[in-house]
């Protein structure tokens, strides 16, 4: 068994702050691997029917994990999976639970309770740079190339697992916890949203192309970011005349599946960008511990690949480039600068070695690789702990 010593460390670092941990993720991201590496962990597969059985009556079961540390996963089988955990929270501080599901609590009509105060939720994403050494492989090509699905990543030929992966996720996800009646729109809707990943989202161009109407293309959206299959980053903007305001970009959650639905078996020197701002968007949300990124684009079409900004602090603007040999254009940075002059410009590129700074259009930025933006953002504290 691989131990993701990155994610086991940050569990047991929330175990510390509360009694219970809501690990969600996609399906197959590795969330039971992960739960049962963890030490002296008391396990129950809630698919299980002696396990559903037996957590009828919560107060009762864990009465007798009192001290212990146990993992509920895929606890969203059971009849009320909220009340287990608020018995859990309230009754016995003893028992340290981590409880894994697909999808945010808050969006699963199987949780009458969001368990707000009870519980820290962590999302488990596909391989980030810590994980990729355990698993074999530091080559950020086979990243991109096979995505960060653990048994993606490992297989010498994953491509028949992403249409497999697609049929569990409709079947074990999808049909379970959300109302949706039609399959084939909806698998349509997920396949082009891959395909399109990264871009404009236009929902009247998707409500054509599936055959629905724009509300129900809205709750397919919805869905794919409570099950974590989308990420929706939206325009950063102060609502200035020359901004984008509305339109926000949609992400699929893994390189693999992009690259897959793209046609891409063999990736081309001209594919690397566009999967390496997907992988530098996965370790930023999971490693700086951040709930959404902006992009920033104004209406004569400069652009700023991320934005982040938290209240009171000036806006950190991100360019993603694959190579050093394409982040001499600065035009993008230098025009979100006139705007917002004040904050730090990195250009985060996948064969810088260390970083270099770079100036031009009247602006001055650093040349960075992806571990150290993240390892700078960190340390100096300016998005929260590593």
């Amino acid at each position: 068994m691989v131990r993701r010593e990155y994610w086991i460390e940050r569990i047991e670092r929330l175990w510390r702050l509360r009694t219970i941990v809501w690990l969600t993720g996609v399906r197959r991201v590795g969330k039971t691997c992960l739960t049962t590496s963890l030490a002296d962990v008391e396990y129950f597969d809630c698919d299980e029917l002696a396990v559903r059985s037996s957590l009828q009556d919560p107060m009762t079961f864990l009465a007798a994990l009192r001290g212990r540390r146990v993992v509920l996963d895929e606890v969203h089988r059971l009849d009320d999976p909220s009340g287990v955990l608020k018995n859990a929270a309230d009754h016995f501080p003893d028992v340290r639970v981590v409880a894994t599901g697909s999808s945010r609590i808050s969006a699963s009509r199987k949780f009458r309770d969001s368990l707000t105060g009870r519980k820290f939720e962590l999302h488990l994403r596909p391989l980030v740079l810590p994980d990729l050494a355990p698993f074999g492989s530091t080559d950020l090509r086979h990243r991109l190339a096979a995505g960060g699905l653990p048994e993606h990543f490992l297989a010498p030929q994953p491509a028949a697992a992403f249409s497999e992966w697609m049929d569990s996720f409709w079947a074990r996800d999808v049909q379970e916890l959300f109302p949706v009646e039609q399959y084939g729109p909806f698998r349509r809707f997920v396949e082009l949203l891959l395909v399109d990943s990264g871009g404009v989202f236009e929902a009247s161009r998707f409500a054509a192309a599936c055959e629905v109407s724009r509300p129900t293309i809205a709750k397919y959206l919805a869905i794919l970011e409570a099950t974590h299959v989308a990420t929706v980053v939206r325009p950063f903007t102060t609502r200035r005349a020359a901004e984008i305001v509305a339109a926000p970009r949609v992400y699929g959650f893994d390189t693999g599946f992009v690259a897959h639905y793209r046609g891409w078996r063999d990736l081309r020197t001209e594919d690397l960008g566009g999967l390496w701002e997907h992988l530098v968007l996965n370790e930023l949300l999971a490693r700086l511990d951040l709930d959404r990124l902006h992009y920033w684009r104004d209406k004569r079409g400069h652009e700023v690949d991320y934005v982040i900004a938290r209240p009171g602090r000036d806006p950190v603007a991100i360019e993603c480039k694959w190579s050093r040999a394409h982040t001499a254009d600065l035009g993008g940075l230098a025009a979100f600068r006139r705007a917002y002059s004040q904050g730090d410009n990195f250009i985060v590129s996948g064969d810088a070695v260390r970083p270099l700074p770079v100036s031009g259009a009247g602006l001055h930025a650093v040349v960075l690789s992806l571990e150290d933006l993240i390892a700078k953002l960190s340390r100096e504290g300016e998005l929260g702990n590593r």
